[in-house]
Formats: C-alpha cells, sequence, structure tokens
C-alpha cells in the first residue's frame, strides 16, 4: 500500500487562497515547505492525484510529488512546494497577459476561449525545460518547455484530467537570475472520472448500451484549451485528445517522443499501483472503471501518432 503521511494541523503556517479545497501550507521535520490538501468531499482528489502522480513517473515527466496524508482524520495529500526562493510559481494567466494585453483577467479559469494551445505554445517556445531535479530521466531528445508540455498535454488525455486551466501550468521564475523556466506539472486532483459515483461506474462496467460504456464515455473528456481565441466562436473547448493531436502538430517530434514513452510503459505496473491505494480510499469498482478508463485513453493515444 502507499504510504500515508500523518500531518500535524499545529504547524500550519498559512492557507493556500487558489482552488476550491482546504489547503495549507506547513515545515515538515526536515524544514521542507509542504502543501497539504484536504479531500473533505469524498470526491477521490486524494487518491487521483497520488495515481497521476506514478503515471508521471513512468513516463519520466517533471511532476510534482504527491503522497496520501491525512489530518486530524481528513484524508488527503502532500506535496513539496517546487517554488523555493528566490524561485517563484508564474501561473499561466500572468503569462498570457504579459504577452497579451487583451488576454481575460476577470478571475475565470473556463470558458476562456483565448486560452489556446497556439496562444500556450507561443509563451513556451522560448523557455527551457524544468530544471534539475524535475528533469531526471527525461527522454532523449526532449530539451525545450514546449517538448516537455506536450509530455504533459498526453498525460492529460490519458488520466483525462479536464482542470489544466491557465492556473494550473505554470514557469519559475528565479528572482536573481530573471531567468525563467517551464514548472513541473501539478494538480491533478480532477482527473481518472473521480467524482462520478461507484454506481455509476458499475453501471458504465457493465451497460449493454455501448453509448454508456467507458470507449464513448472517455470520448467526452473535454480540456480548457481552445482552437479559436475569438469569444464570438461557436468552437467548443478541445476534448483532451484534441488539445493533444494539436500540441502534436504543432511539435510532432516531441510528440512521438511521448507516445513512443506512453507505448513502453509496462501495464502491469499501472494496475499494481492502483492495487496500492487503501481500499478505504478506492474500491474495488471504482479500481476497474479506472483500469479501464486507462486502457482505453492509452488505445486511443497510441492511434493518434504513427
Amino acid at each position: 500500500m502507499f504510504d500515508v503521511i500523518h500531518v500535524d494541523s499545529q504547524r500550519a503556517a498559512v492557507t493556500e487562497p487558489l482552488g476550491t479545497k482546504p489547503k495549507f501550507w506547513y515545515r515538515d521535520d526536515q524544514e521542507r515547505l509542504m502543501l497539504f490538501k484536504a479531500e473533505k468531499r469524498g470526491t477521490g482528489e486524494d487518491w487521483a492525484e497520488k495515481i497521476s502522480c506514478e503515471l508521471c513517473e513512468a513516463l519520466a515527466l517533471p511532476h510534482v510529488k504527491y503522497e496520501l496524508a491525512e489530518c486530524g482524520g481528513v484524508p488527503g495529500v502532500v506535496c513539496e512546494t517546487c517554488a523555493v526562493d528566490p524561485v517563484s510559481l508564474v501561473l499561466g494567466n500572468q503569462l498570457l497577459l504579459e504577452v497579451d494585453p487583451r488576454y481575460p483577467h476577470d478571475g475565470r479559469k473556463y470558458n476562456v476561449h483565448a486560452h489556446t494551445v497556439e496562444a500556450v505554445a507561443r509563451v513556451l517556445e522560448s523557455l527551457p525545460s524544468p530544471p534539475a531535479p524535475w528533469n531526471a530521466g527525461l527522454p532523449s531528445g526532449i530539451k525545450t518547455a514546449l517538448d516537455v508540455f506536450v509530455g504533459y498535454a498526453m498525460l492529460d488525455a490519458w488520466v483525462a484530467n479536464q482542470d489544466r486551466h491557465h492556473e494550473n501550468w505554470g514557469v519559475l521564475h528565479n528572482t536573481h537570475t530573471n531567468t525563467r523556466c517551464l514548472a513541473p506539472t501539478f494538480d491533478h486532483g480532477a482527473c481518472l472520472a473521480r467524482n462520478i459515483s461507484d454506481e455509476e461506474c458499475r453501471e458504465r462496467l457493465n451497460s449493454r448500451d455501448q453509448g454508456r460504456r467507458i470507449p464513448k464515455f472517455a470520448q467526452r473528456a473535454k480540456s480548457a484549451f481552445y482552437a479559436s481565441g475569438s469569444s464570438d466562436s461557436p468552437d467548443r473547448s478541445l476534448t483532451t485528445v484534441e488539445a493533444w493531436r494539436t500540441f502534436s502538430l504543432l511539435n510532432r517530434r516531441a510528440s512521438i517522443i511521448w507516445r513512443d514513452r506512453l507505448q513502453a510503459v509496462d501495464v502491469t505496473m499501472v494496475v499494481r499501483r492502483l492495487d496500492e491505494v487503501p481500499p478505504g480510499r478506492f474500491s474495488s469498482v471504482r479500481h476497474e472503471f479506472t483500469r479501464e478508463l486507462l486502457a482505453e485513453n492509452r488505445r486511443r493515444l497510441l492511434e493518434e501518432v504513427q
């Protein structure tokens, strides 16, 4: 089973304003600045975050490392900050506003038509990939921020992450050297259809209606990216696979490298990682549903780039 970190609420230093989940920063026994994110609603954000972290590890994607945790009997996850002074995290909406003063800055995270694949690519194309220690094991040929972000888009499609809005990616800014690089990927708690009920998981696994089965369900996963930046456009947000496909068209070399890395992932390892989630947080039907969803999304991705 995955380890569960026990967090003392008395160590809380400051609450975190971003997001919707109760969370706070604290110092652990090694004096590292850690974030505890509670999972009070029982919607599975803790196991979704942990499983996604393990899949990032399997792909060698630069990622914030998450561990299952609990604080005062409340389940959640913990992670170490990726921005230690003099480094700060600059989020995507800030970056896009820097290059386009017309970029929306009204507090919205979703339905932002200007959050396009092309706009994100322009921001990233001149930046380097994440630094050590997050770049350990990067596939040969993956060098730039855009190269790595293509991998983030593939991860999103694999785990059905519908939450990479413009505050869920960013760059690390070193104020001493005034340099920037892509930040490791973070915040994957909205993936793997974790918010649907066990009853719906069971029904979709067993339904005779092909429209209710996992292959059709998987096709509907929406990203927070758009193909057009016009708010007057009827364009809907891209699906996660469409977003991956669009990034792939901008950087075919990187997309092939990441596709090959996905193909090399041992599927039995994926099942073993699912087995390591404590049963109190992850039911047997959820295990089966998640396994099938990951297998279906992997199949679709491997068919995308030939």
